[in-house]
């Protein structure tokens, strides 16, 4: 028996990863998924390898994983990938204490982010005009 199965929420010719919990706040990592949204997936790489933010190893990750499912899961062309989307949400926040003096405390919010990438690939028809 068991569930029916949910319909895909992504076109056929899309493909998503996600990374959760990423120890670094949605503000900053916003900056990095700004560097690579309507890139094509070859100039996105290429611009992440060589960012000088530390968050961006990460981010090239996901990318990668996106491209992978891309290829592997939905037999996608990986030369006509894209960045259709990269969004970053907000995730759980770990409060700490920071000592202060006369015996008073500052809090420490340590954030938390979620990123999504999703992949696409480009149509026949613009990637013979591109060329």
């Amino acid at each position: 028996m068991g569930k029916a199965a949910r319909p895909r929420s992504l076109k056929e010719n899309e493909a998503r990863a996600v990374a959760r919990t990423i120890r670094i706040s949605p503000r900053k990592l916003n900056l990095v998924a700004e560097l690579i949204r309507g890139k094509t997936a070859s100039s996105a790489l290429a611009e992440l390898t060589f960012s000088k933010r530390r968050i961006a190893q990460t981010v090239k990750k996901v990318l990668q994983a996106a491209i992978a499912n891309a290829e592997n899961n939905h037999q996608l062309d990986v030369d006509r990938l894209f960045v259709a989307e990269a969004h970053v949400g907000k995730s759980l926040q770990m409060r700490r204490f920071h000592p202060r003096g006369r015996g008073r405390a500052a809090p420490v919010v340590k954030s938390f982010s979620h990123l999504t990438v999703v992949v696409r690939e480009k149509a026949e028809t613009a990637a013979k005009e591109s060329a």
